[in-house]
């Protein structure tokens, strides 16, 4: 059964990643290194998630055989019980998803040396390879060689200095067991203090969205405020692309046909959309001018690279644009639709979503009516509710994440006492559960964040390839601690645990913080305090305010930037609207112009081909008749001939 629930899991993550790729990235289009990459880096991150659990479970198994035979072997070394009684400690049942020994420590071992060597040396390597603009893949490798050479460097820096620090110290008689230990603690302590902002952003926003998300005002107010943002978004980026496409025209005018560059010419021409393809083969026929300054490779691949990063920034502008369009008529339509005495959800245009059998016959419109008008409010205010106390135990464990005598922290409590009346599937799905959600709120944040464009992840399939790669980093990089984060919160980590217990395989792998007492003891302290106060500054809003400062518009409900925007916004959805209501009203003038003078047209058209094909067939009997008029006047012409000629012989 174990290899079984084991290999469920294994599958299960797989398609989870897959389909994840599959809604941010092109299958299709994208290089397959990049995506194998991507796939690759978040495959093992959840691997790593779905996978503690079982470990934690197996781990209190084997806590409970020991504690068995140790209670056993006292019983036996105590001549003073003549009557030895049952045990207090009590029969160990293996649960369902036990993994025998062996099998966790190599798991783990390859999982987390794979995604460490994703993380730090391939995918850096292979964001640099893809975001290269050079014409051959001989020219990408040595592009990214450089681009990594400062980053590989400085590593490489780092870990001289570890080594001579070692050596000035003879006290310190490392191992290389020790020394990987030392290692993978400095990576996780990156990682932590990264894990601080992305998890107390997410602790607070993730409830509160989904509170906001039952009011409708706050919803659509903020919604508009989007459209406004993207607008100009969009047409920021129409114009660098028109900007990027008249250096294309340059280029092209002056690379003539039987020059050397002219294949990479053609190359950046083959990345440009088609109508301005067509223009600058006009202005190459219409230009007479010799006098020209040519290019440089190098030249070339910085503008392929433009054009690339142009054509993809707009491309994405224009498919956020029409979803967005999609989601502001829909929450217009629920405000209508609420004061609707019918009980029937109308739409305002057809939607562009392929109607399949659970929309054409389960969710129809009385019961999108229900769910839209009635139901979803109370359920995000109930889901809030629900993922607001698991913040409120999380923030409160992680305060109180050194006390081990009493245990304060919720989750230890939970395991604790799943552990002691041998409930394995509750511990499981306790510790999946918590996990997840320290998962869900870190990757929220991951999958909310936007460099100034740089680094931005897009839905339906729109994400470029360095996003995407520098998402894989992020989560290599900070699943590893956020889960030995999570073994702290139950008090399973071996800084936590008591000397005697068994520890899981997870952290016989990550090792303890006891081997830096400088961290160990400072980490307890100040990380908590940290995560307390970065869910303060979410809560009023500190880093949004921030940024708007900075001139980067966030939506502050009382703020005039984001009031202003929100009234643009619903101008420019007031004209979208019109103008797709204008051009609904033309496509059903002409359903009916056809539904009602269809008929009497295709029988005038059917009159107009019958009369054409009759007046054809005479046309054609009136040149047969003239024809053979004609050979028979031949005829009698050769006879009468014939008949002069014999009376002249005679």
């Amino acid at each position: 059964m174990s290899a079984v629930s084991l290999g469920l899991v294994l599958v299960a993550v797989f398609f989870l990643a897959l389909a994840l790729l599959h809604r941010y990235g092109d299958l299709g289009m994208q290089e397959r290194m990049v995506l194998l990459g991507t796939l690759a880096s978040w495959y093992l991150c959840f691997l790593i998630v779905f996978v503690l659990p079982l470990d934690v479970s197996t781990t209190i198994y084997k806590q409970c055989l020991q504690d068995n035979a140790q209670h056993h072997s006292n019983q036996t070394e105590n001549s003073s019980i003549l009557y030895p009684t049952e045990s207090a400690v009590g029969v160990c049942e293996e649960p369902w998803s036990y993994i025998p020994d062996g099998i966790l420590p190599v798991f783990w071992r390859v999982v987390y040396w794979t995604s460490q060597f994703l993380t730090w040396l391939l995918l850096p390597f292979m964001q640099s390879y893809a975001r290269s603009g050079a014409f051959s893949r001989i020219r990408k490798l040595k592009t990214a060689l450089v681009e990594n050479a400062i980053y590989y460097g400085s590593y490489l820096l780092i870990f001289i200095f570890l080594l001579i620090y070692v050596a000035a110290h003879p006290q310190w008689r490392l191992t290389w067991t020790e020394f990987q230990t030392i290692g993978i603690t400095a990576a996780n302590m990156w990682g932590l203090f990264l894990l601080v902002l992305l998890l107390g952003y997410g602790l607070v926003e993730i409830p509160r969205s989904y509170w906001l998300l039952s009011c409708h005002r706050h919803l659509l107010a903020k919604t508009y405020f989007k459209v406004a943002k993207l607008a100009g978004e969009k047409a920021a980026a129409v114009e660098k692309l028109a900007d990027v496409m008249e250096e294309v025209s340059v280029i092209n005018i002056s690379v003539k046909y039987n020059h050397s560059l002219r294949k990479c010419v053609d190359t950046i021409l083959t990345k440009c959309p088609i109508e301005y393809q067509e223009e600058m083969g006009r202005d190459v026929e219409n230009y007479c001018d010799d006098q020209h300054v040519l290019p440089t490779k190098s030249g070339l691949a910085q503008l392929h690279k433009k054009v690339i990063s142009a054509m993809l920034r707009c491309r994405q502008t224009r498919v956020q644009w029409s979803m967005l369009l999609e989601r502001v008529f829909h929450l217009e339509d629920v405000a209508k639709n609420r004061s609707s005495p019918t009980g029937y959800f109308v739409r305002s245009f057809a939607s562009t979503e392929q109607g399949g059998y659970i929309r054409r016959f389960l969710y129809t419109p009385k019961v999108e009516w229900y769910w839209e008008c009635v139901f979803h409010p109370k359920f995000y205010k109930l889901l809030a509710l629900l993922l607001s106390f698991l913040s409120v135990a999380v923030v409160w464990s992680e305060c109180t994440l050194f006390s081990t005598h009493p245990v304060l922290s919720v989750f230890a409590i939970i395991v604790r006492t799943t552990q002691q009346q041998r409930y394995y599937i509750c511990t499981e799905v306790v510790c999946f559960i918590t996990v997840l959600f320290l998962c869900l709120c870190v990757y929220f944040t991951v999958f909310q964040i936007r460099v100034f464009n740089y680094y931005y992840l897009v839905p339906h399939h729109q994400t470029d390839a360095y996003s995407l790669q520098f998402s894989g980093m992020l989560f290599c990089r900070l699943t590893p601690p956020l889960c030995l984060n999570f073994l702290g919160l139950i008090h399973m980590d071996p800084a936590l645990s008591p000397p005697d217990q068994i520890h899981t395989s997870y952290t016989s792998i990550m090792g303890s913080m006891h081997l830096l007492p400088v961290i160990s003891n400072g980490f307890y302290i100040y990380y908590p305090v940290l995560v307390l106060l970065l869910c303060f500054a979410t809560l009023y809003n500190l880093g949004s305010r921030c940024l708007n400062l900075l001139g980067i518009h966030q939506y502050v409900a009382d703020d005039e930037v984001s009031a202003d925007l929100v009234e643009e916004g619903q101008e420019l959805i007031r004209r979208e609207r019109r103008k797709r209501q204008k051009s609904q009203n033309t496509a059903n003038s002409k359903w009916e112009w056809r539904e009602r003078y269809g008929g009497v047209y295709e029988e005038s058209r059917e009159r107009k081909t019958g009369y054409t094909e009759i007046k054809d067939d005479q046309e054609t009997q009136c040149k047969k008749n003239i024809i053979s008029f004609a050979w028979q006047e031949s005829d009698e012409q050769q006879r009468s001939l014939l008949h002069s000629r014999d009376n002249d012989g005679s």
